[in-house]
């Protein structure tokens, strides 16, 4: 009889997985241009899904040419993903959003390879400049490496680290200048206040301002109201310079924050079969 007991309960639990997954799991992505195509690609590794080779990092849900699981894909706003947590079964999160939120660890992430760099990023004219100069040693420096080193939210990819500084530029020179730049909260600002503090000793004040938002970074170095920004990976600095006409360079790749699909409703990957 016991048995026979537990065969109905396991029968039961199968069939109520089977119900609740009836209508396809429940994902929430971001919503952006490169964002949502980098999720997508987060689930093709996992073999979840198979996107367009043609669409590449600019993918969308229209770009999905297999969905064994029939997973339907709520699109939502980056810096939001994480408030939608609790009405979907999973989130795949940047990993500023999901600092920010707190959250435990993912259940799954993006490989540290990913080409999502983070970068400091000014104007093309000003890409040789001193001031570029000296703000690209000071956040490829060692002391910048040995913060991520501590830090499990994001990845360093300074490769050959300076002392902070950069032997080439008369620092006396600029002795008394401001260099302003716009960044997104963190580990971004964290790594400028590391700079700011490497300027200090040769007298550059470096003036940070924070925002939590895409756009205003881009459009302040773009206008001049700012001298760089940090904030956004290289595929959406390429992306938002063809589509707005800017012409923003990279001068410094610091981190990778790995994207991750974080438990919602699920609290395992049981429901993907993984």
């Amino acid at each position: 009889m016991k048995k026979i007991i537990a065969l109905v309960v396991a029968l039961v639990l199968t069939l109520s997985l089977t119900v609740s997954f009836a209508d396809g799991i429940k994902i929430a992505i971001p919503n952006d241009a490169t964002n949502e195509g980098r999720a997508l690609l987060l689930l093709q590794a996992y073999g979840l899904i198979k996107v367009d080779e043609n669409a590449g990092i600019i993918a969308t849900v229209n770009d999905i040419t297999e969905n064994p699981l029939g997973i339907e894909f709520i699109e939502v706003e980056a810096a939001l993903v994480p408030n939608a947590l609790p009405d979907v079964d999973y989130a795949i999160i940047n990993g500023n959003y999901a600092l920010a939120a707190e959250l435990p660890a993912a259940l799954l992430y993006e490989n540290a390879d990913s080409p999502y760099v983070n970068v400091v990023s000014v104007n093309e004219a000003d890409k040789d400049s001193d001031k570029a100069k000296v703000l690209t040693a000071a956040v490829l420096s060692q002391q910048v490496k040995d913060f991520f080193n501590d830090y499990d939210k994001a990845i360093s990819v300074v490769e050959n680290p300076t002392d902070g500084f950069d032997a080439t530029v008369d620092y006396d020179a600029l002795n008394g200048e401001t260099i302003k730049i716009v960044a997104t909260l963190d580990p971004h600002s964290y790594v400028l206040d590391i700079a700011a503090k490497i300027l200090a000793e040769k007298g550059i004040t470096l003036e940070v301002t924070v925002v939590d938002d895409y756009v205003t970074p881009n459009t302040a170095v773009n206008d001049g109201d700012a001298f760089a920004n940090f904030f956004a990976h290289q595929p959406y600095q390429d992306n938002f310079n063809e589509e707005n006409g800017t012409n923003l360079v990279t001068i410094a790749g610091v981190h990778v924050e790995p994207m991750g699909l974080y438990a919602g409703q699920q609290a395992d990957l049981a429901a993907l079969g993984l």
